[in-house]
């Protein structure tokens, strides 16, 4: 009988150990619909086990965070694998320019930490939709400059809406990610994290409350 408990005891252990902790830094684009939560339970599909927290206010940008301090204090506390960053769009000139700046002190002080710092890229608003290649253009500038790892979820976003009919990415106001939306960005994070898993092993019954069975497919195909 201890045996037996000692066994379950190592593989519990080994969960734990081999778990990825992520923190989701960011606005409502990242909380509506709780991505991290969508990011979850996909995890789960694939024997993962990814915890998530999330320090996400409306309207911030990364440079709200950082003159906040709450972002570094969490940072240092908790043995983060991954920060995850996302503002607005950013496709203007002073966008950018918070994109890159605020990164590289942030980079800073998550190698200080062991964590590595990714870029979560979003999307405009369809009253902008002409700014999307300018956005794709700062987010991979960014990442490079900082040498940082990108979620291109904005570029997968534009492709699926380019030949999707069917459910669209945005929400009601145009802007923030419908439940679609949300699960294309779980998707395209997992696959960043997890390259080797293959995506067509993800069941439709598992996502279903998020996605119908046309853009789940559209998604994958996209993604994978």
């Amino acid at each position: 009988m201890k045996k037996h408990f000692l066994f379950l005891f190592l593989i519990a252990l080994s969960f734990q150990i081999h778990a990825q902790k992520l923190l989701f830094v960011g606005n409502s684009l990242t909380y509506t619909n709780d991505l991290p939560s969508i990011l979850e339970q996909i995890a789960t599909v694939y024997g993962k086990n990814i915890e998530t927290e999330m320090l996400c206010y409306p309207n911030y940008a990364i440079v709200d965070h950082l003159a906040e301090g709450k972002i570094q204090q969490m940072i240092a506390a908790n043995n983060y694998d991954y920060v995850i960053v996302q503002q607005g769009p950013s496709s203007q000139e002073e966008g950018r320019k918070m994109l890159i700046d605020a990164g590289k002190q942030l980079s800073v002080f998550t190698k200080k930490h062991n964590s590595i710092l990714a870029y979560y890229m979003v999307w405009p608003s369809k009253r902008y939709y002409f700014t999307f290649d300018k956005v794709i253009a700062n987010h991979i500038e960014a990442a490079q400059k900082n040498n940082a790892l990108l979620f291109p979820v904005g570029t997968y976003w534009r492709q699926y809406e380019a030949q999707q009919k069917g459910t669209s990415l945005y929400g009601a106001d145009q802007f923030h990610p419908s439940k679609t939306g949300s699960f294309l960005a779980a998707v395209t994070i997992f696959k960043k994290i997890f390259p080797n898993e293959d995506l067509n092993e993800l069941s439709f019954e598992k996502v279903k409350k998020w996605v119908n069975k046309k853009s789940f497919k559209t998604i994958l195909k996209l993604v994978n």
